[in-house]
């Protein structure tokens, strides 16, 4: 029976997306690393508030601040900023005083993630592809980040650059079928219907497929038909 299954291999982390939209993200710190850490916080629509005294800001978080993109609290972190906070991102070169975050956060059970001490993190950061919708994340569960960057970059080469409109396009077609047929017990048959466009269809199919060809492919659904690309543009 055991070679029916995927073998179990522990000391891996639950990679998970966690959705942070209008969120409170509270980043410790105004350096390089929480510069890194706000980008995240902000590309996932998170409301961001930074703490640290302005004199050590950098370039970068300078500037979000001048932009308004984050709120800034003009000194050292004390515990109150914690409240209302959803998630803390501590990013300073003080073990002690990010030991002292880190327990705080546990009290007030917060996730946390303080930089480069990774006994004191309830997640990680891995190396990040974005190309609009999609992302990839390779993480080494704190083993070697230079690795995980190299990997990454590696993966991101064998990526066509295509690859964002065409998920975009199957994002709206999906879309478009939970309309057409919007109950629950759809749910199995959806999926196998959209699984089987994905798989039928090119790349440069998906990325050429127009409003108007969605129409034309959500009439072959009740049928459970996947037509193809030809079909829906002889139509």
């Amino acid at each position: 029976m055991s070679h029916k299954f995927p073998p179990i291999q522990g000391g891996g982390s639950l990679i998970v997306a966690w959705q942070v939209k209008n969120k409170h993200v509270l980043v410790v710190g105004g350096g390089e690393v929480a510069a890194g850490r706000i980008v995240h916080a902000l590309n996932a629509d998170a409301r961001v508030t930074v703490v640290c005294p302005h004199s050590g800001l950098n370039e970068e978080v300078a500037f979000r601040v001048a932009e308004g993109q984050v709120t800034h609290v003009d000194r050292n972190f004390e515990p109150e900023d914690l409240e209302g906070a959803d998630m803390v991102l501590c990013a300073i070169d003080d073990p002690e005083a990010s030991s002292c975050v880190w327990k705080l956060c546990k009290e007030k059970r917060i996730p946390a993630n303080i930089a480069d001490v990774p006994p004191e993190c309830d997640f990680y950061f891995g190396s990040m592809y974005r190309n609009g919708p999609l992302q990839v994340m390779v993480s080494t569960n704190g083993n070697g980040p230079k690795l995980a960057s190299i990997v990454r970059k590696k993966i991101a080469a064998t990526l066509p650059e295509n690859m964002a409109a065409a998920i975009e396009n199957v994002g709206k077609l999906r879309k478009k079928l939970r309309e057409v047929a919007p109950n629950p017990e759809e749910g199995p048959k959806r999926m196998k219907w959209m699984s089987g466009v994905c798989e039928s269809w090119s790349l440069e199919e998906l990325v050429e497929m127009s409003e108007k060809d969605m129409e034309s492919v959500l009439t072959f659904y009740e049928s459970g038909k996947i037509p193809t690309y030809a079909e829906i543009q002889s139509s």
